[in-house]
């Protein structure tokens, strides 16, 4: 699997943390192994510009996905079939003003939305309340999962 991470925003991120997030993810999401992601990392005009492009929408956002190849979670008989997922964008800036809301860290924010990123690449929405209520309960249970993965590595 390849995962290439840019960060082209001016904000210093932990990009070793966001690929193990990914790797994590994409195993247990049953993606394949020959899966290839990339994620982006803007500033405010950068991202601004996209969403105006992309989603004729004022202002920066805190994430954006574009899907590649369509490709959609496996199962643990039958992982995904191989190909481009696609790119997920994150703004920084965005997401530490979220953070700060929200009173946690900006990587945890940066955590949360590369991961919901991933599940839009993957085909999950929450435009109606019962693909909200997947959608987030997915996200939540990565998260989590991702976390205790963390717990256990830094033990070791």
């Amino acid at each position: 699997m390849t995962i290439e991470i840019t960060n082209e925003s001016g904000v210093e991120v932990d990009e070793t943390v966001l690929l193990r997030l990914m790797a994590h993810n994409l195993v247990e999401l049953n993606v394949s192994a020959e899966a290839d992601v990339a994620i982006l990392l803007v500033d405010e005009g950068a991202m601004e510009s996209l969403h105006v492009q992309w989603m004729d929408e004022p202002g920066p956002t805190d994430v954006l996905s574009f899907p590649m190849d369509e490709l959609r979670p496996g199962t643990d008989d039958a992982p995904s079939p191989p190909g481009l997922l696609g790119d997920i964008v994150l703004c920084p800036q965005v997401a530490e003003a979220q953070a700060a809301a929200a009173g946690h860290a900006l990587m945890d924010e940066l955590v949360l939305l590369t991961t919901h990123g991933l599940l839009h690449l993957l085909g999950f929405d929450h435009a109606d309340p019962d693909e909200e209520r997947e959608m987030f309960g997915l996200q939540r249970d990565l998260i989590v999962s991702f976390h205790l993965s963390e717990r256990r590595r830094r033990r070791t």
